[in-house]
């Protein structure tokens, strides 16, 4: 139970295989977690589903937490309504709005990339900088920006969507580049995301193998595995030397599961000095340090320390 004054944060990861809730206490400390899975297709039944969790949570802490959501995609500033989220039923749906009145509370919401970069800013690897990025590497490709602890959205809620910006410094036969889903050609996401790293090793090999195969197998030497991830590191290297010469950040934190390859956090800054516009780098490559925790994580810090902060 709580003591009184004490102030609980409450995140909810709303994933599209799960829906998972944190609570912090004002010292960062866990003090309730669970996990249900995500019901598909049913904008009510998700609702309910975040609603029951957040009823729980307060029961278990005997106080009111405030809640964080984090969620693929983001709110539309124009018209209040989630978009590009891959749970597709969310898409077209004003989501603050009706998790406010079902949870008689105000909430906070923010894009997955967004909560990463904020938990691992907050408390995590990039601890006490001023100013992250944090990278997701995975399925998709998506970035956020946090300064001093706040996350940086933009007046069109997209800053730090570095993976539909175009590979920068293309070679010739890396034009125009795969399709993405955005409608483009040749995105970031398409080179650096596993599906697209899988791509690129079966194009140079014939050898269709998923992107943490390829790691495992370049970790034991194979050359045909070592050669496709040296193609990605490059790339990697060149994308977020773009980020350095616009945001400078002071620490790039990558996560998702391509984060996991320890390679990565050597070969790339020996690389991106190539591309950045400084006479020296002191920005720093660092891995998540809260992992699949670090979403759920974020959408707690998305509130400060009391609600009027």
């Amino acid at each position: 139970m709580s003591t009184p004054g004490e102030a609980f944060r409450a995140g909810v990861d709303l994933g599209g295989t799960k829906i998972e809730i944190l609570v912090l206490d004002a010292g960062g400390r866990e003090r309730f977690r669970r996990r249900v899975d995500t019901p598909q297709n049913d904008y009510t039944a998700i609702l309910d589903a975040i609603a029951a969790l957040v009823a729980d949570a307060d029961a278990s802490i005997g106080a009111r937490c405030s809640v964080g959501i984090g969620t693929p995609g983001s709110v539309s500033r124009a018209t209040g309504l989630l978009r590009g989220s891959n749970s597709v039923c969310l898409n077209g749906m004003p989501i603050r709005r009706d998790l406010e009145a079902v949870l008689a509370r105000p909430i906070r919401i923010s894009n997955d990339a967004n909560c990463f970069a904020l938990s691992e800013a907050t408390d995590g690897a990039a601890q006490g900088a001023d100013v992250v990025f944090g990278v997701i590497l995975g399925t998709g490709v998506g970035g956020g920006i946090v300064v001093s602890r706040r996350v940086l959205d933009g007046p069109n809620g997209i800053a730090g969507e570095w993976g539909h910006n175009p590979l920068p410094w293309p070679r010739d036969d890396e034009r125009p580049g795969d399709a993405c889903f955005c409608g483009r050609r040749g995105c970031v996401e398409t080179f650096l995301s596993g599906p697209g790293l899988a791509r690129d090793h079966l194009a140079h090999t014939s050898e269709s193998l998923p992107a943490p195969e390829i790691g495992r197998r370049a970790a034991a030497g194979d050359a045909a595995a070592s050669a496709t991830l040296a193609r990605y590191e490059e790339r990697l290297a060149r994308a977020l030397a773009h980020v350095v010469n616009i945001v400078d950040p002071d620490v790039i934190v990558l996560g998702g599961g391509l984060s996991n390859m320890d390679r990565l956090y050597g070969n790339v800054p020996r690389l991106w000095t190539n591309w950045i516009f400084s006479d020296r780098v002191d920005t720093r490559l660092a891995k998540h340090l809260h992992g699949d925790a670090s979403g759920v994580r974020g959408a707690a810090w998305l509130w400060p320390a009391t609600a009027s902060s």
